[in-house]
């Protein structure tokens, strides 16, 4: 038996897809799937691990021995010694309060005294997937050879040395290999199982240096500022070797915004009209002017004119060079415009790649390599209607050249599509980034775009007047690639001498403008231009200071926590915030990677780094925990009190961990308020009828409203309104109406049973759209029928959220999904069988739906009379408030 070891499940998959014949049998060791196929009659196996089945962390304590020294026992009682310098105390310490124990330090403990000794703490690497590992060994023990097939970067290598050394422990002498591809397409992996390597044990190590530095850097500064200032609105506060300067860019960008000076300056501009044609705007040859007299003396000559000549006519061609292939930082950059955030972008590619319709997503090449066919995978997306035109122009052509970008190198192709896609059968995002992807790729193999600029010139009063415009006269590339592209400005036809009509003269008095913020498009090019990261984690940490609430907003915004923890640090320890250390470091691990140093230097030399800052800090302590405490406030400062004229801030519940708004001057005042579901942006001004704060609500994928937060306000009042009668009351011989009501406490819209108290009968209702009663029923469950009139237009709802009727739209959804699926297999195949098991698997679909629906009807039959009370108390229970999501101690540790 051959055991092929992969990355994810998905991988194994499509691994055992693409090299087994026939279709591969699905199967489970101890609760693992694996999938087993045969290649010339040998039995093959595959076994996804899900990433890194290893954790590196720290032991829980660090002991003292006068004749071995500093040592850590590990989980396997394995002594690990540690470095400790003999500058630190050793026990007997002269108190025994934790950190400090008898013989040795707690180093698991969150103690700020801990922090020096945490530095040189020995780390071991702990199971993150038992399960996963046993399987693992299951099938090592019995394989006749092994071949690692983990995605080929730094991390991969890293989780396929991993996964080897949990090999060895019961496989010692089989046989390993590795298999390196960029793709799951039939030709990639045929060529990578044909051509199996030895692992890099030195890309491996540079991976786990990676690990190693990130987890003391992360754990250490992490602790250090949540201890810094216990309590407040924020659970851990996170920081990191690359996380904290990426702050500091950001943070630096908006210092730099505040420091602006805005100065005045006087825009004259009109617009004119020639022959009737649609006006076009002009403005004075002088675009700024400094002087207000100068300006109000131009003006006033072309106050009143009517009449403009035309005094010369200049057009200039300009041409454009076809963009070079995507890699990963351009790649998220030119997402980030159309609105995909670089850790979505990441996300989907993911799904992409291990689709197969796509390459490997993490790349720094820009060269496409002389092995790929381009012809070939041009004749692929052929296949797609949308690419058809284009690319059987690129066909025509004699010779296929594409472009070729400023990084080359040789581990991985540039991202482009490797299989035609339909829309149907993807998610609207992933077709986005997948369109995204095709038309970057064809548009490198097309030819320059030329436009024809014109700038006119004018004679207004004896003023000078100009305008320019702009038509794209040759297409080339942007007849595939239109993003980035400004629309046609056309300038009607003019010749010099010709006279056109002033519509209308403006002075306009404004302000220079501050340096834009970043972009994460943006900051992402900046990082990769710092060395900050690297191409596969620079978006993770980007989203990270997203989820830590130090970045908010596109473009990108510090918060005040932000801003107060990159100046705190800066003063104390101001390596930590540039990017010269970290680029050093990133430097060193590259050197691990070539092998001309050794992991163990590399970590030893960050752990010295740290350790020169460490004190420093601690002796600081107490000034940044004090900034901390402020900018948390003003970070969750929503508004004034009204009660009392204290600040009114976001605060979370101890109880169930939910957010409300209360005042900070509890327990004197007890005002608080619900928070509206979505992302809250406080308004400047109250509510001018009751004095509450108004905040700005986007709700996820919906427009933004404005609402006072006080539900009791009147801005807040809806009338009830009578939505039909309860079936639960009737069928006991009672007559009760369903009312909608909106709570004056919570803000949240429900129906009722005006019996409520003996029946239970309640829905719940969108928060949002105008209610309209239509004196209907649902005609599977009884239920009340209702209008809600949104931005997007009427639509009737059975309010019924366990209607039978929605379980049998459901069904016919996933019914629906199961098809598209499976038409997409029998696509990737190309094959009969593969067609048979299309419609095999539309025909279970189908049959599924109608039981599914068959089941639905019986049961909405035989519960009838009793739907609205059970709905209502099954809704009640499932629309409970959650605990939200503590922030993750240790993924902040490793930050």
């Amino acid at each position: 038996m051959k055991l092929v070891v992969t990355e994810k499940n998905d991988a194994a998959q499509q691994i055992a897809r693409l090299l087994g014949t026939g279709r591969p049998k699905a199967d489970k060791v101890y609760d693992t799937p694996v999938y087993r196929f045969a290649v010339d009659g040998e039995e093959w196996v595959t076994i996804g691990l899900r990433g890194h089945i290893l954790a590196p962390d720290f032991p829980t304590e660090l002991k003292f021995d006068e004749s071995q020294g500093w040592y850590a026992v590990s989980d396997e009682g394995e002594v690990m010694p540690a470095d400790v310098p003999d500058g630190l105390a050793r026990p007997p310490f002269p108190t025994k309060r934790k950190p400090f124990l008898a013989d040795g330090v707690d180093i698991k403990g969150w103690k700020v005294p801990s922090l020096p000794y945490l530095v040189w703490a020995p780390i071991e690497k702990r199971p993150a997937e038992k399960g996963i590992i046993r399987a693992l060994k299951n099938l090592a023990k019995k394989a006749d050879s092994i071949v690692i097939g983990t995605d080929f970067d730094r991390e991969g290598e890293l989780i396929g040395s991993d996964a080897l050394n949990q090999i060895r422990q019961v496989a010692p002498d089989t046989p390993v290999s590795r298999a390196r591809y960029s793709a799951f397409t039939k030709a990639e992996i045929d060529h990578a199982f044909a051509n199996l390597v030895d692992l890099d044990q030195d890309l491996a190590d540079a991976g786990e240096s990676r690990q190693y530095i990130d987890l003391v850097w992360g754990a250490v500064l992490t602790r250090y500022l949540t201890l810094a200032r216990q309590g407040g609105f924020g659970n851990v506060r996170s920081a990191g070797r690359v996380q904290t300067p990426t702050l500091a860019l950001v943070v630096e960008k908006e210092l730099e915004r505040e420091r602006f000076v805005p100065e005045d300056y006087w825009v004259i501009s009109g617009h004119l009209s020639h022959d009737g044609s649609e006006p076009f705007r002009c403005t004075h040859a002088t675009a700024r002017f400094k002087d207000k007299a100068a300006a109000d003396a131009a003006f006033s000559h072309v106050q009143g004119a009517r009449r403009a000549t035309v005094t010369e006519v200049a057009k200039k061609a300009r041409t454009q060079r076809p963009p070079a292939p995507f890699n990963t930082t351009s790649l998220q950059a030119a997402a980030a415009s159309e609105g995909l955030s670089p850790a979505r972008t990441m996300r989907l590619a993911e799904s992409l790649y291990m689709k197969g319709l796509t390459s490997y997503p993490r790349v720094d090449n820009t060269v496409y390599p002389r092995s790929l066919d381009l012809r070939e995978c041009v004749r692929t997306l052929s296949h797609v209607p949308q690419y058809a035109k284009v690319c059987g122009e690129i066909l025509g052509q004699e010779k296929i050249v594409a472009t070729r970008g400023k990084q080359e190198t040789t581990d991985h192709p540039p991202i482009y599509p490797t299989a035609a896609a339909d829309p149907h059968d993807l998610q609207p995002a992933e077709w986005k980034l997948y369109n995204l992807i095709a038309r970057r790729f064809l548009a490198t193999l097309m030819g320059p775009s030329t436009s024809e600029g014109t700038k006119l010139t004018f004679d207004v009063a004896g003023e000078p007047f100009q305008t320019t415009g702009s038509v794209l006269t040759k297409p080339g590339f942007r007849a595939i690639y239109p993003f980035g592209l400004k629309k046609d400005d056309q300038l009607p036809a003019l010749e010099e001498g010709d006279v056109c009509d002033v519509v209308d003269m403006a002075l306009d008095a404004k302000q220079t403008e501050p340096p834009a913020r970043y972009s994460q498009g943006r900051l992402i090019q900046e990082m990769e231009r710092q060395g900050l990261g690297t191409k596969s984690t620079r978006a993770n940490i980007i989203q990270r200071l997203y989820d830590v609430k130090y970045l908010k907003g596109d473009p990108v915004e510090p918060s005040q926590l932000g801003i107060a923890v990159i100046s705190a640090l800066h003063e104390f320890a101001p390596p930590i915030t540039t990017p010269h250390m970290t680029a050093e470091l990133e430097e060193d691990m590259n050197k691990v990677a070539e092998g001309t140093d050794t992991q163990d230097e590399v970590v030893e030399r960050s752990r010295a780094i740290l350790a020169g800052l460490i004190d420093n800090l601690i002796e600081h302590k107490d000034d940044l925990g004090e900034e901390i405490a402020d900018a948390v406030t003003a970070d969750a400062k929503v508004g004034v009190c009204p009660k009392c004229g204290r600040d009114l801030v976001m605060k979370t519940s101890a109880k169930n961990h939910s957010s409300f708004i209360g005042c900070m001057g509890w327990p004197d005042c007890d005002v608080t308020y619900p928070v509206p579901k979505g992302r809250i942006e406080p308004l400047p001004d109250p509510c001018p009828v009751c004095g509450a704060p108004r905040v700005k609500v986007t709700p996820f994928r919906q427009r933004p409203y404005e609402i006072c937060v006080n539900p009791a306000c009147e801005t807040n009042y809806e009338p009830d309104v009578v939505v039909g009668t309860c079936a639960a009351c009737a069928a006991k011989g009672k007559e009760a109406k369903l009312v909608a009501h909106k709570s004056e406490r919570t803000g949240k819209r429900f129906i009722r049973c005006e019996n409520y108290d003996e029946c239970g009968t309640s829905y719940p209702l969108p928060q949002r759209g105008e209610l309209h009663a239509l004196g209907e029923t649902c005609p599977e469950c009884g239920a009340p029928m209702v209008e809600i009139v949104t931005q997007r237009g009427p639509w009737r709802i059975c309010v019924n959220m366990d209607c039978p009727s929605k379980e049998k739209a459901k069904a016919t959804r996933g019914a629906a999904a199961g098809k598209g699926r499976a038409a997409g297999k029998g696509k990737a195949s190309g094959s009969k069988a593969a067609g048979k098991g299309k419609a095999g698997a539309s025909k279970a679909g189908a049959s599924k739906s109608k039981a599914a629906a068959s089941r639905a009807k019986s049961t909405s039959s035989k519960a009838a009379t009793k739907a609205g009370a059970t709905a209502g108390r099954a809704r009640r229970t499932s629309t409970k408030a959650k605990p939200a999501a503590e922030g993750d101690a240790s993924a902040a540790e490793q930050g």
